[in-house]
């Protein structure tokens, strides 16, 4: 059985780039959804107790899809901090400009995959086992972790993530994305 883990900040944070209403509902709701389904679906089964990595590696269908979810609420809440707060590190900014050129060229590359994922799903910067970067689209639920890849960073695309305060502009959500991205989580992982 698993719990919904705490947010890494207050709810109101991340304003005036998310609201708190949407973290209620987003966080609250949302989120809360997913591990109670998860909870439901794997009670009894070999995935009740087994880290979600492992979840996301070898589940498919519900308990999957809600595993997965979990997951990757739980790493979004974690990329995000305070506007404007931090930065990437030394380390991180020349890998990126090794592999997109610039730090502009990565975020709007990254912009890109965030805004023209068809439907619902999130875009995501890995790494792999050398430690080269990667900028990937899942839809739904799916997770880079399926694929043999270490994710370091990502924004949620599903609609619930913006609507209360962007309606359907998701380029405007992405823009402010940069605002509230908590550098120092992806700097620790890269």
């Amino acid at each position: 059985m698993i719990t919904l883990p705490p947010l890494p900040f207050e709810k109101n944070a991340l304003e005036p780039y998310i609201s708190a209403t949407t973290l209620e509902f987003h966080y609250g709701k949302h989120h809360q959804a997913y591990v109670d389904n998860f909870n439901k679906l794997s009670a009894g089964t070999e995935f009740e107790n087994m880290p979600l990595e492992e979840v996301i590696k070898k589940a498919t269908g519900g308990i999957f899809n809600n595993g997965a979810q979990v997951w990757n609420h739980t790493f979004y809440w974690n990329c995000l901090n305070k506007p404007d707060t931090t930065k990437p590190s030394d380390k991180l900014l020349k890998a990126i400009e090794n592999q997109f050129g610039s730090l502009d060229n990565f975020k709007e590359q990254f912009s890109n995959a965030a805004v023209t994922l068809f439907g619902s799903g999130w875009a995501w910067l890995c790494k792999d086992e050398f430690g080269k970067l990667y900028i990937n689209q899942t839809s739904n639920a799916e997770n880079p972790i399926k694929n043999g890849l270490t994710p370091i960073m990502t924004i949620d695309v599903w609609e619930h993530a913006y609507y209360l305060d962007k309606q359907n502009r998701r380029p405007d959500y992405v823009k402010d994305f940069w605002h509230i991205l908590n550098w120092d989580f992806v700097n620790q992982l890269y």
